[in-house]
């Protein structure tokens, strides 16, 4: 697959919107479908000209790549922020699945990230296209208690503020996330926080973002049984160049699996996360659990800018 080229021999580079129908809501991405002959240097200054929180650029799939693919469906992909390379973006891989439909339509897609393996379905729904990835396999690690007090300084959030029933944890399916719960709606509507200070905690604890949540309604549902399964979410992202990630399908992917690894969740499980109200961005995020495989799904729609 080739795309074009502009006059100045730069690589065309498509704007998507993903986990929205909209292109006024979820998390936009840059997206070059032939990144053939650019080095890590000229990828970085894409996205950083770009401007948007990642850019998925994409190559023929490696010579050893997953024999699940078919021809023409496996892809090498790596993602830029406008400051760093990520092993893992989710919002990416969904707009990068779905511009990738459009052209050679819907299906089966595997993309080898830095991460791992991922596989991503991309299906028409209600005359739109959606994409599901599956993540690599996720695991969830303790937080010290100084990098802990650390980060609620960094935040400006207290102590008492945290929601007790979701325990502060580090989670990855991908890329690494600090999960804080805050105890009301109030408290994460309200993010303000020391970008410098945050930034030096995160690279120091090898984070691509903070994963802030607040769970709607009464916990399990009106059960009592676990946290629910609708929360909404947000996810300051200093370590790459950028305040705030619209909506972050890495995020997700690592939440739904620190959620099973707590026991707060029992798969099969499907998960609603509401991302970006505060931007002025909304987006949608399914996360879903099943009882046979550790990985996490994360689904959403997507949509051309422009």
């Amino acid at each position: 697959m080739t795309t074009t080229e502009t006059g100045s021999g730069a690589p065309d580079v498509l704007r998507y919107t993903a986990f929205s129908s909209d292109p006024d809501g979820g998390n936009p991405a840059g997206v070059v479908l032939d990144a053939r002959g650019l080095d890590e240097a000229r990828m970085l200054a894409i996205a950083a000209g770009v401007g948007y929180s990642e850019t998925a650029f994409l190559t023929p799939p490696p010579s050893d790549g997953d024999p699940g693919a078919d021809p023409g469906r496996g892809f090498t992909v790596r993602y830029f922020s406008p400051a760093a390379e990520v092993p893992f973006c989710g919002h990416a891989t969904v707009a990068a699945a779905v511009a990738l439909a459009e052209r050679i339509g819907p299906g089966e897609l595997v993309f080898a990230t830095p991460a791992g393996t991922v596989p991503v379905t991309v299906a028409e729904d209600g005359g739109a296209l959606r994409a599901t990835l599956t993540s690599v396999e996720p695991y969830v690690a303790e937080i010290g208690g100084d990098d802990l007090a650390e980060a609620l300084a960094a935040l400006g959030w207290q102590a008492g503020e945290l929601d007790p029933l979701l325990p502060a944890r580090i989670a990855y399916a991908g890329a690494r996330h600090l999960v804080l719960a805050a105890a009301t709606r109030e408290r994460l509507a309200a993010l303000d926080y020391d970008f410098g200070r945050l930034r030096a905690l995160m690279l120091r604890l090898d984070l691509t973002t903070l994963q802030l949540v607040w769970r709607e309604g009464e916990p399990g549902g009106g059960t009592g049984a676990g946290p629910g399964t609708v929360f909404h979410v947000r996810d300051p992202f200093p370590v790459g160049g950028v305040v705030e990630d619209p909506a972050t399908g890495a995020a997700a992917a690592a939440f739904g699996g620190y959620l099973r690894a707590l026991g707060l969740v029992t798969a099969p499980a499907v998960l609603t996360l509401h991302q970006g109200h505060d931007m002025g961005r909304p987006g949608l995020l399914e996360v879903g659990l099943r009882e046979d495989d550790p990985r996490v799904r994360v689904s959403g729609a997507a949509a051309r800018i422009g």
